[in-house]
């Protein structure tokens, strides 16, 4: 499944040097974190998880695959895009294309780096952003949702439904406040409001940007940020997207110990990545052999047969049980042979739903 995050944020707040230090990171050290171009904008980035390693050892797998994440590059928003200044059409069609929003926000004071409104206020820059998304957004319902009633009265049952959900959301933004914040009471009145693509509508990461001395612990600023983030059930992180770039450039044996002098466990990319990961309510699963240890996308929820399709449709089309072990079962006996002994091996039908760290084999017959 291609899930993909856009990056985005006003100009000269950092935005493309982490995007830059993902990829260059990603090129540089292609046993943790594969990285391929698709296009000059895009790349595809390995979700860190020891769970797979570790699988892998056990297994003797030959390779190692982790799930990957989308990350796209996208241009920089100025005030008045949702009306087409600057690159406004390009952005906020780009925006509309991916599954969640990165925000990156300037939290750092440098006197050489100029900022669009001469001014260090990581608020009013999310502000400004969001408020271009939301008049962008504002704009389309105002059209669709009266065209959508009309056909409802004339009995078009869907065009009902979704004059009622978006007349909600289109509620929310007059008022304001995002689309995402929009009640939806099932799973059909969620379907209508994804497929809207409503820019508001998409979840965020946040990602503060700050200074070297600021990547342990986050400044005043960052704080602020995380603040907004909880009030919006919205993600937050720290990252320098300095030390990144410097990170990116350095051998992988060196990495450890110059992250430990900063008082950093891991890169701020890592977390970038989990974070993005969460956000859009993922789980992972695995498929383990002496071939390949490979670590794989769904969402949560996904029952076994859409677990399967994740792999190939003919997996889902033929789909007839799942033998499945639980992460912490497979590891504890040992292997696949273990846990079949320690009665640990499940026969999982269409029904079951995913669990993040089931270990699978799918039975299917076309």
């Amino acid at each position: 499944m291609g899930f993909r995050c856009g990056i985005v944020g006003l100009p000269n707040v950092g935005k493309s040097t982490l995007f830059n230090a993902l990829t260059e990171t990603a090129a540089a050290q292609a046993a943790n974190y594969p990285f391929c171009t698709i296009e000059p904008n895009v790349g595809n980035v390995g979700v860190p998880d020891p769970r797979l390693t570790k699988l892998a050892e056990i297994a003797k797998s030959a390779k190692i695959i982790e799930t990957q994440l989308g990350f796209v590059d996208i241009a920089g928003l100025v005030r008045g895009a949702s009306k087409g200044e600057g690159l406004g059409n390009q952005f906020l069609g780009n925006i509309r294309e991916v599954d969640a929003i990165v925000h990156v926000l300037r939290c750092f004071e440098n006197d050489d780096i100029q900022h669009v409104d001469n001014r260090v206020d990581a608020i009013a820059d999310a502000e400004t952003v969001e408020t271009e998304l939301m008049l962008s957004d504002l704009d389309s319902l105002e059209k669709r949702v009266p065209n959508l009633a009309k056909k409802g009265q004339q009995g078009d049952k869907e065009a009902k439904l979704a004059a009622v959900v978006l007349g909600r959301a289109l509620d929310l933004l007059r008022d304001g406040k995002p689309a995402r914040l929009t009640p939806v009471a099932d799973a059909e009145e969620k379907r209508v409001l994804d497929q809207a693509q409503l820019l508001t509508a998409k979840p965020v990461l946040y990602v503060c940007n700050v200074n070297e001395e600021d990547a342990a612990n986050g400044n005043a600023y960052s704080a602020r940020v995380f603040e907004k983030a909880a009030a919006e059930g919205a993600e937050a992180v720290v990252v320098s997207a300095a030390i990144e770039a410097e990170i990116a450039t350095m051998p992988a044996e060196e990495r450890a110990e110059f992250l430990a002098e900063l008082g950093l466990e891991e890169t701020g990319l890592a977390r970038v990545i989990r974070a993005g990961y969460k956000l859009l309510h993922l789980l992972t699963f695995f498929t383990v052999g002496p071939k390949e240890a490979r670590a794989w996308t769904v969402e949560a929820g996904a029952k076994a047969p859409q677990a399967a399709g994740a792999i190939h449709s003919d997996f889902e089309r033929g789909f007839i049980r799942a033998e499945t072990i639980a992460f912490d079962d497979y590891v504890a006996c040992g292997g696949e042979a273990g846990a079949r002994d320690a009665g640990k091996l499940r026969q999982e039908g269409k029904e079951y739903v995913t669990r993040d760290g089931d270990v699978m084999l799918f039975r299917f017959n076309v």
